[in-house]
């Protein structure tokens, strides 16, 4: 599916609205991959995706601490792991932020971006986005 947003505010909306929309998985976390160009949007998605779930810290790119862990209540989740992989250059790079045992817990929902440079480590993510934009427009494919 794929879905064209005109603006900022609708861009937000969408992810608001992708969110909301999420399930935990029965055995193992969520895993939601988003990938794109930089400056495409992925970080901006996730703090919008973060916003809904009620994260009310400050979200940013973890691009030079890797991971950040954000604690979330009243949700389906129990917390919201947003990791950038821009700067790894194989999945055994995961290994020090305990990647394999985060994603045993079905109660965790993990937003990574760029997962082209970790591929050999990722199971099957729950949900790929793909983020492409043109000046205010942005093309957001959900796979």
């Amino acid at each position: 599916m794929e879905k064209r947003v005109e603006n900022l505010e609708q861009f937000e909306q969408e992810a608001q609205e992708f969110a909301r929309g999420l399930r935990p998985r029965a055995s193992e976390a969520t895993l939601i991959t988003l990938s794109g160009e930089l400056g495409a949007g992925k970080t901006a998605f996730v703090k919008s995706a973060a916003k809904a779930l009620g994260v009310e810290d400050v979200v940013n790119s973890p691009t030079f601490v890797l991971e950040k862990i954000y604690l979330l209540s009243n949700q389906p989740f129990k917390r919201l792991i947003h990791i950038d992989a821009y700067r790894l250059e194989s999945g055994a790079e995961l290994a020090p932020l305990r990647f394999d045992e985060l994603m045993k817990d079905p109660h965790t929902l993990v937003m990574l971006e760029w997962p082209e440079k970790v591929a050999d480590a990722l199971p099957q993510a729950a949900v790929s986005i793909s983020i492409q934009g043109e000046g205010d427009t942005r093309t957001i494919a959900y796979g």
